[in-house]
């Protein structure tokens, strides 16, 4: 089936990008790609090495609809998710309170593309019920342009649906009940109770088994607007979008300001000011830039509750549409794990990445030394990131960002032709090959970069490579290549020889 791909092998190396192959580069990268055919290859082989699944750069939606999937803990939000995705995606368990690593996600029906967003049960909370549920029905009904209200129709309406009744209506944004959990037309008579509920007709749905989902989304379309009214259109004019991340109080809001030479968002001592990004559009080192500020990540996602959740999840919304993030640090305080995790969400993102060490101006030579001693530990594995020094609040080396950011949005687009790839793995290969396992050795076969913001390539080979082997190549890839402030996603693909 693979023989026709192979027909002229010239014409499937992909185009050449910045960093260009001499001609005996590019026909040996020929040669090893003729060499493939001997291999066995699927069809999403095929498609990368002809070009036709290569993807220049992530898609930056802006302006689409969303749409809020709120309900109490356990009654299929998550499964209705899936549903609608068409794909698993949200992790789902038969218990209350399943940690999900994403909440924001596109999907798309009958030909119009929107944003779902699974806000998660809300915690139940004898004591202080009311709040419990206000805060964070309040938080995901404020986010969107329309509601899918969820409610088991196995349970019927209960006090807290009742509750967050009450906030729905006095929104005032549409809302379509789903009444989940009918896997069968005679339980539809249990989803008839919640007419109780005053919201209109409740839709009869099963999500595990899809049930009468295409019905809901039919009404969903009708009620969800072309464009969304929270999350408005920005202009596509090729400017960069800039995210600012860190725990809460380390001076992400005072940067904005200080850059900005106005006070532009609200500072204050009291951790936890900003709650939802703000975006401004700031002229800095002679180019134009999308600020965001972020409201400050104190916890797992997972853990957090009320509103700190639903800041968590607009801040995740905001890394996801800026190409770079900065994430900042106080310099006064030891590297937390908190930290970390915020800088390995931006990597996960595939963002590109600036580290910002804020508050400089606190800290004393001996200090300064403890926390380059820090993060030469903390940061082994991300050296490839720009570190930069700043005092956000007198502005002291703030004119240092716009480098930071340049050199980590080049780096982010950094493209490396086939042939010259190619021909430096053969070199490093030869310089140091894969230790040998169980008796036998695995032989790069080819490779190709099939994308970049963030770079991707996908390596070929004969047998699995140790993890060790594969940080050896990146170390060796950003050496050579640069790739400063960008995450590198490496693919191998072990493919084994055609049998005869």
């Amino acid at each position: 089936m693979a023989e026709k791909y192979f027909n002229e092998t010239e014409e499937l190396i992909p185009g050449s990008g910045p960093v260009e192959a001499s001609e005996e580069e590019e026909a040996r990268a020929a040669s090893l790609l003729a060499g493939l055919k001997d291999f066995d290859l699927d069809e999403e082989d095929l498609q990368l090495l002809t070009g036709e699944g290569e993807q220049e750069e992530d898609s930056f939606d802006f302006g689409l609809p969303v749409l809020a999937v709120i309900g109490r803990p356990n009654v299929g939000k998550s499964t209705l998710v899936n549903r609608i995705l068409g794909r698993r995606e949200a992790v789902v368990q038969d218990k209350p309170g399943v940690t999900r690593d994403r909440v924001s996600y596109p999907a798309e029906w009958a030909g119009r593309r929107f944003t779902l967003v699974d806000t998660g049960g809300w915690e139940v909370d004898v004591k202080g019920l009311d709040r419990s549920v206000a805060d964070q029905a309040e938080a995901a009904i404020g986010a969107a342009d329309a509601v899918l209200f969820v409610v088991d129709a196995t349970v019927g309406p209960t006090s807290s649906d009742e509750r967050v009744v009450r906030l729905l209506r006095q929104s005032k944004k549409p809302v379509i009940l789903a009444a989940n959990k009918v896997d069968s037309p005679q339980m539809e008579a249990e989803a008839a109770s919640l007419w109780a509920l005053g919201l209109g007709e409740p839709y009869p749905i099963s999500a595990l088994h899809g049930r009468g989902s295409g019905d809901l989304l039919d009404k969903v379309m009708k009620v969800l607007p072309e464009v969304s009214a929270v999350a408005p259109q920005l202009p596509r004019d090729g400017i960069n979008r800039v995210a600012l991340l860190g725990r809460p109080n380390v001076g992400k809001s005072s940067l904005l300001n200080s850059i900005a030479g106005s006070e532009r968002v609200v500072v204050n001592e009291l951790a936890g000011t900003t709650r939802d990004p703000v975006d401004e559009l700031i002229e800095l080192g002679g180019r134009k830039w999308w600020f965001v500020d972020t409201a400050g990540i104190r916890r797992r996602m997972y853990k957090s509750i009320g509103a700190d959740y639903y800041a968590s999840i607009r801040t995740q919304a905001a890394l996801e549409k800026a190409e770079v993030a900065m994430v900042l640090l106080d310099a006064g305080e030891e590297l937390s794990d908190q930290d970390m995790r915020i800088i390995q969400q931006v990597i996960d993102a595939g963002r590109a990445l600036v580290i910002v060490n804020n508050k400089w101006d606190l800290v004393d030579e001996d200090r300064q030394k403890q926390l380059l001693a820090e993060q030469e530990r903390g940061f082994v594995q991300l050296q490839w990131a720009p570190r930069i020094n700043v005092t956000a609040k007198t502005g002291w080396h703030t004119n240092r960002i716009t480098r930071a950011l340049e050199s980590a949005l080049e780096g982010w687009a950094t493209r490396v032709s086939t042939g010259r790839l190619n021909g430096f793995l053969g070199e490093l290969v030869a310089a140091k090959p894969h230790p040998v396992r169980g008796g036998k050795q695995p032989r790069i076969l080819f490779a190709t970069q099939v994308s970049s913001k963030p770079p991707r390539i996908v390596i070929f080979t004969t047998g699995f490579l140790d993890p060790a082997y594969r940080r050896f190549i990146e170390r060796r890839l950003r050496e050579e290549f640069g790739f400063v402030g960008t995450p590198i996603r490496i693919s191998v693909r072990v493919r084994e020889k055609r049998r005869r």
